[in-house]
């Protein structure tokens, strides 16, 4: 992508004004989407995106340039510019020497992408089987995407490392019409993986489940409303704890003193049937890769053990402040943006109940079949998520389906009211924003229980 001789000067130019530490990262990403719409191809898409960001720090002050001229002179451009902004008063002074150390981009990613003409086959294939699950589904979108991602990291402390990232995504969203009106149901497979993604999902069968979602809530009743037991059904929750707790375990949260958790490593935060694990090395899950977006070998951290706050989410400046190592932690949606730390793969590990034991033990309460998005106060620990698909609990059994309601709750209170852990594990893909960026990560958990949260519904 870029030579490393090239790489050497353009860090040195960067020093040159002072700076304490440089660093270059290149990007090279390819897209490809497909957007089927009631049966028509409504969007089909693709792109190309490469140039490079460069970063100088010099004590508490970044400075960060980008540009899409990959060539040296572009380069040196872009470093003068991430100096200025980061520079010390005082003289320019000789540019440091910098030796690169290491492999760079690796010549090929795993698994071939999608061509388009076989996406859109697939596309087809879902909304059938989505269309032939119920005369009440009316209206079906199907959506593909794929992306080859090749990045390069440079740094002053003499990295030099590469990867190639594939990742394939395909989702269905169905809307039913019954009694009730309009009902949804969506559901989505990814993986950082190519074509092989279809070997493990097929389109059908996602299709089916977001329909029957869809068709399952035409018959919904209203969610109760107040603080009741909640079984959280195995992957399908994970999203609670990336927000709820995952957020504020971030470094930038917990050095600004911005977090409920500051502080408190050492201290039993949750349940101690809690393990929190965040992971970047989890097979082919939505949060997977090799490195972080500043060079880290990506790593398993764990986060809380057995109750127990272990340790929090790093980068690399603030690991670099802290005198210790980044977590592989460092992420960033593009070049055009600065790395910040970010939550990879994050879940619970799985306990040793039964997950239909656990649902019979529940005397009355609400089964979460499928959260949707939610949002957390940090600083709190306060949250509110949507449901998309529960079901009231009674003596034990699954009965009336429920209209989509919220859950309310704070996050530590809500490790602390985990009385059982089931052996179902699952993961979940999703799109996790902060501060205006966006990166793929993975949700996971085992069915486990809540003994109290408060449920937001209508009814009476």
């Amino acid at each position: 992508m870029i030579e490393a001789p090239v790489l050497e000067r353009v860090l040195a130019e960067a020093l040159r004004h002072g700076g304490q530490f440089a660093e270059v990262f290149a990007e090279d990403r390819s897209t490809s989407s497909v957007v089927l719409d009631d049966g028509r191809v409504e969007d089909l898409t693709s792109g190309r995106e490469r140039g490079a960001g460069i970063r100088v720090v010099v004590g508490e002050t970044t400075g960060f340039a980008h540009t899409a001229d990959l060539s040296e002179a572009g380069l040196v451009a872009a470093a003068s510019a991430a100096a200025e902004v980061a520079r010390r008063s005082g003289p320019d002074t000789r540019g440091a020497p910098v030796t690169l150390r290491g492999t760079g981009v690796p010549d090929a990613a795993e698994g071939p992408l999608v061509p388009k003409a076989a996406a859109v086959e697939l596309l087809r294939r879902a909304d059938d089987a989505a269309r032939s699950s119920g005369s009440a589904v009316t209206q079906v979108q199907v959506g593909f995407g794929s992306s080859r991602r090749r990045v390069l990291v440079a740094n002053s402390e003499g990295v030099l490392v590469g990867d190639e990232q594939v990742r394939t995504r395909l989702s269905v969203s169905c809307v039913a019409v019954g009694d009730t009106g309009l009902q949804t149901g969506f559901e989505t497979a990814a993986r950082t993986s190519g074509a092989e993604l279809f070997d493990e999902v097929e389109p059908e069968e996602l299709a089916r489940l977001a329909a029957r979602r869809a068709l399952v809530k035409l018959s919904a009743r209203p969610a109760p409303t107040g603080e009741v037991p909640v079984v959280l059904a195995g992957g399908s929750g994970g999203i609670l704890f990336h927000e709820a707790c995952g957020h504020g375990l971030e470094a930038d949260h917990i050095v600004k003193d911005a977090s409920v958790y500051t502080g408190r490593v050492g201290e039993l935060v949750a349940s101690p049937l809690v393990t929190l694990v965040d992971d970047g090395t989890v097979g082919t899950e939505w949060g997977t890769s090799t490195i972080d977006d500043e060079g880290h070998p990506a790593r398993r951290n764990v986060l809380i053990e057995d109750g127990v706050l272990v340790d929090y989410l790093w980068d690399h400046l603030r690991a670099r402040r802290g005198r210790r190592t980044s977590s592989g932690n460092g992420r960033r949606q593009s070049y055009q943006h600065l790395p910040m730390v970010r939550m990879t793969n994050t879940f619970l590990l799985p306990g040793t109940d039964d997950a239909d034991e656990i649902v019979a033990q529940t005397r009355s309460g609400v089964f979460v079949a499928k959260l949707g998005g939610g949002q957390v106060n940090t600083a709190t620990g306060d949250f509110v998520f949507g449901t998309t698909e529960a079901y009231l609990i009674e003596d034990g059994h699954l009965t009336a389906p429920l209209r989509d309601a919220n859950l309310i709750g704070n996050g530590p209170e809500v490790l602390r009211r985990i009385d059982a852990v089931g052996t179902d594990f699952g993961m979940t893909p999703g799109t996790c924003g902060k501060d205006g960026q966006s990166v793929p990560v993975g949700c996971g958990q085992a069915t486990l229980r809540i003994t109290g949260v408060t449920v937001g519904g209508t009814a009476g």
